[in-house]
């Protein structure tokens, strides 16, 4: 897609429900608490907002929906996902979950809808190919797809003359698997826009949290981070070093290193200051030292943080 903004801003954390907001984030947001930081960042020209099906199993979806529904359709620029692994049995599983999806969020298409994991890539990709000769689906991403995978899709969809736009993978400081393997180099070729969640690492590189503060227990993320903190402090100190020198804060310096690698990063909103950091950080210029440095540090490390639903790109 043409004229995207630099950052995406995701919904995972927007709303209770499985694999939702209190599940991974430990948080307790609203629609009403939401609402100010989604019309501060439309405001402010953040327009594309990712969310899926499966988060909050619905939930965030909603959410998304009740804000977007009085503004003109061509004003956001929506990305959803469709997850196998909460399919039904139906032959029409996917339109299904797409239809479920478009009256959550009051739309009658989305601008980029993805596969979400590569549970069956011979069986789910064809399913993609009617959803978007109808207009439903304007564009096609894939996540959590390694380079094999990616290669595999996009071949199935110029057989139908359609073409993966996007791809979407964990992508981080600590997580740079999708940069080794290939599979930035493979988008950069053929004209697909790289979508890089966690960047943040859910903020445990946003320089809220470290050994002395740690996320609170209940939730996912504490239970991967919070062990790792001490081992993450070279990276952390590093950061703030970067980031005080350029008078910004941490999380800007870490979204900047995404932007500088080439990549739209993702970054999770749940309140304006987070709205903030991400404007901000479209203005930064991080010196090719400093994202040696920075890459150097983090490798020494030999941190990993691929989580359960996903897998180190190969």
């Amino acid at each position: 897609m043409n004229n995207l903004p630099k950052i995406a801003l995701g919904a995972w954390a927007w709303g209770q429900g499985d694999v939702g907001g209190g599940d991974i984030f430990g948080n307790q947001y609203t629609e009403n608490d939401l609402r100010p930081v989604f019309e501060y960042a439309v405001k402010n020209g953040l327009t594309l907002w990712d969310t899926a099906a499966i988060y909050g199993m619905g939930a965030s979806e909603k959410i998304l929906g009740s804000y977007i529904k009085d503004l003109p359709r061509e004003d956001i620029i929506i990305s959803t996902k469709f997850t196998p692994q909460i399919s039904s049995d139906s032959k029409n599983a996917m339109e299904e979950m797409l239809n479920a999806s478009l009256e959550r969020l009051n739309v009658e298409n989305i601008d980029v809808y993805w596969i979400h994991n590569p549970f069956d890539v011979e069986k789910w990709t064809p399913e993609l190919i009617p959803l978007a000769k109808s207009g439903k689906v304007k564009s096609i991403g894939v996540s959590n797809h390694d380079l094999a995978q990616i290669k595999r899709v996009n071949e199935i969809l110029n057989q139908a003359g359609l073409k993966i736009s996007a791809v979407q993978n964990h992508y981080s400081l600590l997580n740079r698997s999708s940069e080794t393997s290939g599979i930035l180099d493979y988008c950069k070729e053929n004209g697909i826009t790289f979508y890089a969640y966690m960047v943040l690492e859910q903020g445990a590189l946003s320089g809220k949290y470290d050994k002395n503060h740690l996320f609170p227990k209940g939730s996912q993320r504490a239970d991967v981070y919070n062990d790792l903190f001490v081992a993450l402090d070279p990276l952390l100190k590093e950061l703030r070093t970067i980031a005080n020198n350029h008078q910004v804060s941490v999380a800007q310096v870490t979204t900047t290193w995404a932007i500088y690698k080439g990549v739209l990063p993702l970054i999770g909103v749940t309140k304006k200051e987070q709205v903030d950091d991400a404007l901000k950080t479209q203005n930064i210029q991080l010196t090719d030292e400093e994202v040696l440095r920075l890459e150097s540090i983090a490798d020494e490390l030999k941190i990993s943080t691929v989580r359960e639903w996903e897998k180190e790109m190969k």
